[in-house]
């Protein structure tokens, strides 16, 4: 009995000792035997509470993602023809992710698109779907459904597109404004960049109205990007660029790189204006676009001195060339200061305003005009009616200071060009009554660096016609240092210019 007590009372002691080993994991005891010890990764740790402003910026990210990458789809072109060899080589760059198959002799380029109605109609750039052969456009929509699509129309003028699938009840995309994107505001861009299908990157936009990109070899192209530093590669043109609610703000275009690839900075096609156009595409299967009728240019430091503002702003007037400008009374050397009240800054900025109106609309400007402001409200109308109006000085009497020698020839060194009598042939050919012909201009002086240009004839001095070497002289002798002189120009191509240059101090 005792011993069995003994026995009992052993195994029980042996039992706990074994157990606190265990529960140890038997540090420091070598049982002679192989043993698993417990691995654990990682610092065990819980993380610090985040910033409940930076949650919320992270979760709006999320939410985006998901509703608005189901609207941007990945579209695939078979081309007639190759790209031109140059094109690659350009500093601003459209950039749909061409790749050539042969031997067909065919090409086949990838770009994005936006769906923008339930019944299948898709926005994208022109040059992602230029050039398409018959039945060659292909979308492959998010969820992988493949569908072919057929060309609506597009519009050359300011790289928009619209195709069209067959479908029902598709993702179409919450359009924003794009008049209320500000600078330093968060932007996501969607799209499938070098074959990668629905990519999300993010950035800010850094500029409103960048433009001066030459990318439309058109005078009547429309220039107004959205700038951004959201990731965008070939590929990503025609996809979406989309503010923190997840509305499309604007439409993915180009990018500025020397290398072909992504290098900090990518432009887009604001919505407002990018829907504008889509919508009459839509509706008529071509844009039905208004225009005032001017050529202008941008009023610097130096042409507002020469018209009496006080500061840079608006935009100049250099030539009535359609109709409607001239009906309205709008004149060559108007500074347009705002149209429908909204500030002119630029002439992209106007031409990108212009081209969100109709023939028949209705615009109002305030221009400047012999140091005053007054309205103009201008009818716009269809391209095809505007018409070259004839300089208003080619009828007028010649002066008789056009009777000086052929020899007559005058040299402004501190503005760095000189002058000289045209001959009657030059006069004739270009159908003017001024004689005062820029014979020489230094290069990097005020004069070239303002755009005087040999050959050029001068018709007009601080808004006084000129006839001969002899007037333009006085009015250049009348001027005191640091005033600024507008000088109105036809050029030896035909065509009519203002150049303001700084009288040196």
């Amino acid at each position: 009995m005792k011993r069995s007590i003994v026995a009992a009372f052993f195994f029980i002691t042996i039992g706990i000792i074994f157990g606190a080993l265990l529960v140890t994991d038997m540090d420091g005891v070598d049982l002679g035997f192989a043993q698993q010890k417990q691995v654990q990764l990682g610092s065990g740790k819980t993380p610090a509470k985040t910033d409940l402003d930076l949650q919320a910026a992270n979760d709006a990210f999320v939410r985006v993602s998901k509703e608005a990458t189901p609207s941007v789809v990945y579209i695939s072109v078979t081309t007639k023809v190759r790209k031109p060899k140059g094109h690659d080589e350009e500093f601003f760059r459209f950039f749909p992710d061409w790749r050539f198959r042969e031997p067909e002799g065919q090409t086949q380029g990838a770009g994005s698109g936006v769906i923008v109605t339930k019944d299948g109609y898709i926005m994208t750039n022109n040059h992602v779907i230029e050039n398409a052969a018959e039945d060659g456009i292909e979308v492959v929509l998010n969820d992988s459904r493949r569908m072919k699509a057929k060309l609506i129309g597009a519009d050359p003028l300011t790289d928009v597109a619209v195709i069209k699938v067959e479908g029902t009840d598709l993702p179409a995309a919450m359009l924003g404004n794009s008049d209320e994107v500000q600078v330093g505001q968060w932007a996501l861009a969607i799209g499938n960049p070098l074959g990668l299908n629905s990519t999300v990157t993010a950035g800010i936009i850094s500029y409103l109205g960048r433009g001066n990109l030459q990318l439309i070899n058109d005078s009547y192209g429309v220039e107004n990007f959205i700038q951004t530093d959201a990731a965008v590669n070939p590929g990503n043109s025609g996809g979406a660029l989309v503010n923190i609610y997840g509305e499309v703000i604007g439409i993915n275009t180009a990018i500025a790189t020397t290398n072909q690839r992504y290098q900090g900075y990518s432009f887009a096609i604001p919505i407002n204006l990018a829907r504008t156009v889509a919508t009459d595409l839509i509706r008529y299967g071509k844009v039905e676009r208004g225009y005032i009728g001017v050529s202008i240019s941008q009023v610097d430091e130096t042409l507002a001195k020469a018209n009496g503002l006080e500061k840079p702003e608006g935009v100049f007037v250099q030539e009535v060339i359609g109709e409607a400008a001239k009906a309205a009374g709008v004149k060559a050397g108007d500074i347009i200061l705002t149209i429908d009240g909204r500030p002119m800054k630029a002439p992209n900025e106007l031409q990108a305003y212009i081209a969100t109106k109709h023939p028949g609309d209705k615009v109002k400007l305030v221009i400047w005009r012999d140091e005053k402001k007054s309205e103009k409200v201008i009818t716009l109308k269809p391209r095809s009616e505007n018409k070259a109006v004839a300089a208003n000085n080619e009828e007028e009497e010649e002066s008789p200071d056009v009777q000086e020698t052929a020899a007559r020839s005058v040299e402004f060194s501190k503005l760095g060009f000189s002058v000289r009598k045209a001959d009657s042939r030059t006069m004739k050919e270009l159908e003017v009554s001024s004689s005062v012909m820029v014979s020489g201009v230094k290069a990097y002086s005020e004069a070239a660096n303002r755009g005087l240009r040999d050959g050029d004839i001068i018709l007009e001095a601080d808004k006084k016609p000129v006839g001969s070497v002899t007037e333009f002289e006085r009015i250049i002798k009348a001027k005191k240092q640091g005033d600024a002189l507008l000088m109105r120009v036809k050029t030896a191509t035909g065509g009519l210019k203002f150049v303001a240059v700084n009288i040196p101090e």
